[in-house]
């Protein structure tokens, strides 16, 4: 009997990937750790509260008769930052981080889209909406538990699961030195803003799981995305003979250097 239940996902390209749930345990671990560095956040907005309606019932006549109404504002508006940061915690985090928050980090999960690709903003702005109804009467838990692909509310209406990180995924990608060289030729040719971030989500998705993937799939999804990205920037012709996988990594680190000199 495996220790963790897995799911098969099939990819935009028509290949099917292999991933570990994450398991009620790690997402146990992440939401405490979230939840504490979320509570610090909470603390801080709240002592600012607390030191206004201070200022505020200190000193009233500053103010005069519209005290109490600058009152009942500043309460008003300490619950729309409170909740703004309850939701905007995870959408923020799990956004930048492709499905990570410091809580799934260290954990070492995260959450993807039911095709495989890396969560991005309309889901994890559902899934932080729908975490309120989660958390209550642990909802969330129990939906987790009966469910074969371990899902919670969130997680069934944005289209996302909850997976392990791949430790043959981790760190960074590194690009061989010719692919560099090719990048190098491919930022004088071709407009890189035709791709979009989660272009690149995708092709970094590519590069860190090909060593996991069987030859065949390796070169199936490899050639798919080399012709898809080559026909998005409008290249006609390679600067020079390659494979698809160098293809790639060149088109990969062309997008990071370009990233870079807008930064």
């Amino acid at each position: 009997m495996a220790l963790f239940n897995t799911v098969t996902i099939r990819t935009p390209e028509s290949v099917e990937l292999e991933f570990v749930l994450a398991g009620i345990g790690s997402r146990a671990v992440a939401l405490v750790i979230d939840y504490v560095c979320l509570g610090l956040g909470l603390l801080g907005l709240t002592l600012l509260y607390s030191f206004l309606l201070v200022q505020l019932l200190a000193n009233p006549a500053t103010l005069g008769a519209a005290s109490e109404t600058v009152g009942l504002w500043l309460t008003a508006l300490y619950g729309v930052f409170a909740f703004a940061l309850y939701v905007g915690y995870f959408v923020g985090f799990e956004t930048a981080w492709y499905g990570q928050t410091p809580g799934k980090r260290y954990t070492k999960i995260r959450v993807i889209r039911d095709n495989g690709q890396p969560e991005r903003l309309p889901q994890a702005t559902l899934r932080s909406l729908l975490r309120p109804v989660d958390d209550s009467f642990f909802i969330g838990f129990f939906c987790i538990l009966l469910s074969k692909t371990e899902k919670r509310l969130g997680d069934r209406l944005a289209g996302t699961v909850v997976v392990q990180v791949d430790p043959n995924t981790r760190g960074q990608i590194g690009i061989p030195e010719r692919s560099q060289m090719i990048g190098k030729d491919l930022l004088g040719v071709i407009n890189l803003a035709q791709l979009s971030p989660d272009d690149l989500a995708t092709i970094r998705e590519f590069l860190q799981r090909r060593s996991a993937m069987s030859p065949k799939a390796r070169a199936q999804v490899s050639d798919q995305l080399a012709r898809r990205f080559k026909a998005q920037v409008e290249l006609e012709t390679l600067p020079t003979e390659m494979t698809t996988d160098t293809f790639l990594e060149a088109l990969y680190w062309a997008y990071q250097q370009q990233r870079d000199r807008l930064h």
